[in-house]
């Protein structure tokens, strides 16, 4: 139990860390400071760290990558949009 309410507690941070800066991007239109190259290295990792925990069947490593996968692709597509 104690791992999971670590697992969950890890994921709910990592997740709304992201946040912030999608707020922000969404508010601003303003994406010229951010790394294409980092936001795209990054939006692999975190879909290889969804199919870990999908293979794991391990929730707080899925429900927090897939929200951070959508948010990381929001921001990307924004950096896309609006350079």
């Amino acid at each position: 139990m104690k791992t999971l309410i670590i697992g969950i507690a890890a994921g709910i941070l990592t997740t709304i860390a992201f946040l912030p800066q999608l707020i922000r991007a969404i508010k601003t239109k303003h994406t010229k400071d951010l790394s294409l190259v980092t936001f795209s290295l990054f939006g692999v990792g975190v879909f290889l760290w969804l199919i870990y925990g999908i293979m794991l069947s391990e929730l707080p490593i899925i429900l927090a990558n897939a929200v951070t996968l959508v948010f990381v692709v929001l921001i990307a597509v924004m950096k896309i949009k609006h350079g």
